[in-house]
């Protein structure tokens, strides 16, 4: 079995994440914020979809506007 002590590199992770699981249990105002920031993010990323899908039709439809000519000689 592995030594769990603070001074191994398994122990001391596992105290982190006691400490973070502990932490997070303790405060229930920490769980709103993360709600407030789940909701945030997926509004920003929506955002960003909308504006890459305007990019890309743009992109699109001014690329298929172009006309490149035939090479010297023939097709």
């Amino acid at each position: 079995m592995r030594d769990l002590s603070a001074g191994t590199p398994v122990g001391a992770l596992v105290m982190e994440l006691r400490r973070r699981f502990a932490r997070a249990r303790a405060s229930e105002d920490l769980g709103a914020s993360t709600i407030e920031w789940v909701i945030i993010t997926a509004i920003l990323v929506g955002l960003a979809a909308v504006v890459g899908v305007l990019i890309y039709n743009l992109v699109q439809g001014r690329a298929e506007q172009i006309e490149i000519p035939d090479l010297p000689g023939g097709p």
